[in-house]
């Protein structure tokens, strides 16, 4: 049996979601894909979870090509697209016994997934597990137990994703920010309250110039956070093109936790010819995804 699950972009609540404020988690257009009739050639550390908890008896094998890109001098590269989350998902699908209801698969995997996730990544919003699961676009929030997701409709703004020149490791992040807040509870605290008030300020917006000031109050917290952590939550490149996307009335930030992989511009209109060459320059690429994918399903 085959299955696929869709990868994701963190579109707002990035590291606030840790904290207790909303995120913002679109399934995009890309897919994992698993078969369960084929020998797995890669065993990620979320499968050898699920095998050790008794979830899966045995790894399939799965193709996780499409969350990531290839540069123009051939090489190919990860996109941030929650490939860990994907590949954990379209997997126990593909293994799981057929549903009489196969409406039901995405709900029926998230609670197993979701702790199967966490305890391989030793914690996390688990939000990228819901976006696999579900798809479409989701409010997520950490609860005392499990995640609260909400489908919800964005407001329409202009979308584009960008691929950085470079890929950046969640976990150390994380690690480096988790630091920060030890030794500099105080200065925390503030940047990461206000990050949490433009992710509730975005998850309230109905309108476009609403949904991108919420934006650009969370990456004005996030590059301050960044910057006095150590984290580099903003590359320069980033920054240079957030300056240029200002001029449109427009936002240029990271896709979840920063430091390279794929960022995003989001406008009340597509971006100008100036600054894609700006971002081409800076040697970002162009990347087509569609936002809003169906969740995990099988054939």
């Amino acid at each position: 049996m085959q299955a696929r699950a869709p990868g994701k972009l963190v579109l707002s609540g990035a590291y606030s979601v840790l904290e207790g404020a909303p995120a913002l988690v679109a399934a995009v257009d890309r897919y994992v894909v698993a078969d369960a009739t084929r020998d797995a050639t890669f065993v990620t550390d979320e499968l050898k979870e699920a095998i050790r908890l008794r979830v899966m008896t045995r790894p399939v094998w799965f193709d996780a090509a499409a969350l990531r890109e290839n540069t123009p001098n051939g090489e190919s590269r990860k996109l941030g697209l929650g490939s860990s989350a994907a590949i954990l998902v379209a997997s126990l699908a593909a293994a799981w016994p057929r549903l009489s209801d196969e409406a039901e698969l995405g709900s029926r995997l998230f609670p197993e997934a979701l702790a199967i996730h966490r305890a391989a990544q030793r914690g996390g919003s688990g939000i990228d597990v819901a976006a696999s699961c579900f798809g479409g676009i989701l409010a997520c929030r950490i609860a005392t137990v499990g995640l609260e997701v909400v489908g919800v409709t964005m407001p329409r703004v202009a979308f584009e994703a960008w691929a950085c020149r470079q890929s950046a490791s969640t976990s150390e992040m994380l690690a480096q920010i988790r630091m920060f807040a030890v030794t500099e509870p105080a200065a925390y605290r503030k940047l990461i309250g206000d990050a949490r008030g433009g992710a509730e300020a975005a998850v309230a917006a109905t309108e476009p110039s609403a949904f991108i000031e919420a934006i650009v109050a969370q990456r004005t917290a996030l590059a301050e956070l960044g910057a006095r952590s150590g984290t580099g939550i903003m590359t320069g490149e980033v920054d240079a093109l957030h300056a240029c996307a200002s001029a449109e009335r427009a936002a240029f930030y990271p896709a979840g936790a920063g430091g390279g992989d794929v960022a995003l511009f989001l406008g009340l209109a597509a971006s100008s010819e100036g600054f894609r060459a700006r971002a081409e320059a800076l040697g970002l690429m162009r990347i087509e995804l569609g936002l809003g994918a169906r969740g995990v399903h099988r054939s």
